[in-house]
């Protein structure tokens, strides 16, 4: 993009600045999306920039294969029941100790070395994330019953962008593994979010899942079981959607799923009108 892109760029999103200042934007960053330290910084670099532009924006991430790396090292082999992972508690330490150490400081650092700032923090903060076990077959994995934000506005409040780790805890002190999509649904509904953006490995939803070019770019939430029932949303998919239309219920005004191994595919989501994944809205 040569200068006078660039300056056409700016003038095309202006409409969209303008539409997101001072509004909650909440990102979840997966794990299977963060894929080398280049594509980390390049993501970390347009949180920083929306920030900048006058959005509160609010960090969620995964580290599904941090999890698995770790658990391996110390000699224990990852299990899997329905896509979701097997959690006893030694896994639960492992996932704190992945998720609220490694994955979070080093995404701090990102947006440090960007220019901005950032405050790191997990669900078991200020009891954020309030959990019992979703299942007993899942073991410490978390269904979260309360999402506590005072210490995620009071951050905001000082203008620095809150990157939190979907670890959760009980009022016994039990740590909990969260699946990331759906700690930033609750987050999301609970802040009053104008936008949740899922980044994931996928492109978006599609008709085909082998045909990248028959990208569906809008669903209306009252369309989803219909596209269930065609098999378009399908697999891993489903829980995916479901945690986006649970979004939508709790009052957020737009989901984006999207691509997050492309680069700078935050910006043209938010600062564009057509965006580059699907879009999700009552």
């Amino acid at each position: 993009m040569d200068k006078q892109q660039q300056a056409e760029f700016l003038i095309e999103a202006l409409p969209c600045i303008r539409k997101y200042r001072g509004k909650t934007i909440v990102i979840k960053y997966g794990g299977n999306a963060m894929t080398d330290d280049s594509l980390k910084a390049a993501v970390m670099s347009d949180v920083t920039v929306l920030n900048a532009l006058g959005m509160n924006i609010v960090l969620v991430h995964g580290g599904g294969p941090e999890i698995s790396d770790i658990s391996k090292k110390m000699g224990i082999e990852p299990r899997f029941i329905n896509g979701l992972r097997y959690t006893d508690k030694e896994t639960a330490d492992i996932a704190l100790m992945a998720l609220a150490g490694k994955v979070n400081k080093t995404l701090v650092g990102f947006i440090e070395s960007k220019g901005g700032n950032a405050v790191g923090l997990c669900g078991y903060d200020g009891h954020m994330l309030v959990c019992e076990k979703q299942s007993e077959e899942l073991g410490f994995v978390g269904k979260i019953n309360t999402v506590n934000t005072k210490v995620i506005t009071d951050v905001l409040d000082l203008g620095y962008i809150p990157v939190i780790s979907p670890i959760g805890c009980d009022n016994d002190g039990n740590v909990y593994n969260i699946n990331a999509d759906t700690a930033a649904a609750s987050i999301a509904g609970a802040l009053g979010a104008e936008v949740l953006l899922l980044m994931t490995d996928i492109k978006g939803l599609m008709e085909n899942k082998d045909d990248p070019d028959s990208l569906i770019k809008e669903v209306f939430v009252s369309d989803i079981p219909a596209l269930v029932k065609q098999g378009i949303i399908s697999g891993g998919m489903i829980p995916k959607i479901d945690c986006c239309k649970e979004a939508i219920r709790r009052g957020v005004k737009k989901v984006f799923i999207t691509d997050g191994r492309v680069y700078h595919s935050i910006l043209v989501e938010i600062l564009s009108e057509e965006g580059s994944g699907t879009m999700f809205y009552s």
